[in-house]
């Protein structure tokens, strides 16, 4: 098994809509590496970021809007035997591939992430990092903004990302860490601040542990969903 996880081929998939802005910089991140393919999963944008990719020479493929929805699809069409979900708006670390190739190497490790940095100099932001980072190392639970990766084979086990509105990262985990370990890289990738300085960090911080709460408590996406978006877009 680790000899074919030293050769595997990486498959990146880059699930976007409207990243013209982002989707460059996403991309230039992977580009000095053998064995590894991109594929843009383009959810319908109206700006250039179809143009933008396709212009870097990687795969480029439409489907329907939502990450999951995104994801899954750019799993079907990966051809690699490692698959690696990237935000358009995160960029990857230096020797990410041999990095994650050592990760799935051991022993009773399934799917791994990335430590998270975040684009802004913020002190409260790196509390938000120093969050993130004891949970995803205490609880095994990185979100998608960490660059999750694992072998296609453990991806097809779990039948991939639930096809939800939101929280598809989440209950991802949840499936995987049923089933063996989920390994934090120190290394960070680094992710913009966009979403924590469009509303407030502190704002973004409770929202989001509110969506986790009430997605435990069996509130429907659809409707976690909803709220969330409205919130999202409310000015302060």
């Amino acid at each position: 098994m680790s000899e074919s996880i030293n050769a595997a081929k990486i498959s990146i998939i880059i699930p976007a809509i409207n990243e013209a802005g982002n989707i460059k910089k996403a991309i230039a991140t992977t580009q000095a590496n053998l064995d590894v393919e991109v594929i843009v999963v383009d959810g319908g944008s109206s700006d250039d970021t179809v143009a933008i990719a396709q212009s870097l020479n990687v795969k480029v493929i439409s489907s329907s809007p939502g990450r999951a929805v995104q994801m899954n699809a750019g799993a079907v069409a990966a051809s690699g035997e490692i698959l690696l979900f990237l935000h358009a708006d995160t960029r990857l670390p230096t020797g990410f591939d041999e990095m994650i190739r050592t990760a799935l190497q051991q022993p009773g490790t399934v799917a791994g992430a990335f430590k998270l940095r975040i684009d802004a100099s913020r002190l409260s932001l790196r509390w938000v990092e120093w969050g993130v980072n004891v949970r995803s190392h205490f609880y095994q639970m990185p979100y998608g903004d960490q660059a999750i990766f694992l072998t296609k084979e453990v991806f097809q086990q779990i039948d991939g990302f639930p096809e939800l509105p939101i929280m598809e990262d989440f209950e991802l985990m949840r499936r995987l860490k049923s089933i063996g370990r989920v390994v934090i890289i120190p290394t960070p990738v680094v992710t913009s601040a966009r979403r924590w300085l469009q509303k407030g960090v502190l704002k973004t911080t409770l929202l989001n542990q509110i969506v986790i709460i009430a997605y435990l408590l069996g509130v429907s996406p659809e409707r976690i969903c909803s709220w969330y978006r409205r919130e999202k877009f409310k000015r302060l």
